[in-house]
C-alpha cells in the first residue's frame, strides 16, 4: 500500500472541469502558479529548476477519484461516440487518477516563506493537487517523428464574439477577456454536441466570473458575464 502526499497546489483561472482546455498551451493567456506545500516549500527543493524552460507536472484528478474507471472511454476528439482503451486516451477517469502536463516555467516567486512556481498555460482546475515535478528534457522528451493517432493535430478554434449587452469594460480587464476568448474558442461543450443544432445557453466559471454563451455553427456568442 502506497500513500502519496501532494507537494503543491495549482492556482489557475479554471474553477470547474467544464472550462478546462483538453491539453496545456491551448489557452496561452491562462497562466497559473504552483503553490509548494510542506517540505517541498523550500528553496533547496527547486534549486537549479530555473535552468529549464518547461516542466512535467504529475497531478491527481482529485475531482474524479470517487467515480472509479472503466477499461474503455469515449475521447472527445472522436466525437464522444467511439470507444478506445483507457490507456489509449488521456481520460481523467483512470485506474490511479494520475495526470501529467508539460508546462512552461516562467519563474519562481516568494511571498514571505511561501514559494510559487509561475507557470504558463495549464489544463488544470484550480486547487488541483500536484504530486511531482520533473524537468522537461528536449532531447529525450521531444520526438519529432512521433505520431498522435486520433489526436494528431490541434483542435479547430471557433470565432468568439461578445453580445452588445455585455458591458466588458465594467466587468473584466484585458487579461480576463483574453482568457474568456481563448477558452470559448476551444468549444468546451460535450463532444457529441458539436455537429448538432444546439440552442442551449452554457456557462463556465473563470476567475470569479460566470460566463454564459451560445454556439451556432462556428460562432460562440458571449451572452452575459457576472462576478460571483
Amino acid at each position: 500500500m502506497y500513500t502519496i502526499d501532494p507537494i503543491g497546489i495549482i492556482e489557475s483561472p479554471y474553477q470547474e472541469k467544464f472550462a478546462v482546455p483538453r491539453q496545456p498551451r491551448l489557452v496561452p493567456a491562462a497562466t497559473a502558479r504552483l503553490k509548494l506545500l510542506g517540505n517541498a516549500n523550500t528553496p533547496e527543493a527547486v534549486r537549479g529548476i530555473e535552468q529549464f524552460s518547461h516542466l512535467w507536472l504529475l497531478f491527481l484528478f482529485d475531482k474524479n477519484l470517487a467515480a472509479g474507471w472503466k477499461p474503455t472511454v469515449r475521447p472527445p476528439r472522436l466525437g464522444g461516440n467511439e470507444r478506445v482503451g483507457v490507456f489509449a486516451s488521456r481520460s481523467t477517469f483512470r485506474p490511479n487518477g494520475i495526470g501529467m502536463s508539460a508546462v512552461e516555467l516562467k519563474g519562481i516567486t516568494k511571498q514571505g516563506e511561501q514559494l510559487f512556481l509561475e507557470l504558463g498555460s495549464v489544463d488544470l482546475v484550480n486547487q488541483t493537487p500536484v504530486i511531482d515535478i520533473k524537468p522537461y528534457i528536449p532531447y529525450s522528451d521531444a520526438i519529432p517523428q512521433a505520431t498522435g493517432g486520433y489526436a494528431d493535430h490541434e483542435p479547430e478554434r471557433l470565432l468568439v464574439v461578445f453580445a452588445p449587452q455585455v458591458p466588458l469594460n465594467q466587468l473584466t480587464n484585458h487579461h480576463e477577456q483574453q482568457v474568456i476568448e481563448q477558452v470559448l474558442a476551444q468549444d468546451p461543450r460535450p463532444a457529441y454536441k458539436k455537429n448538432q443544432l444546439d440552442n442551449k445557453e452554457y456557462a463556465v466559471n473563470l476567475f470569479n466570473l460566470n460566463v454564459k454563451f451560445t454556439v451556432h455553427d462556428k460562432l460562440v456568442t458571449v451572452t452575459s458575464i457576472e462576478r460571483f
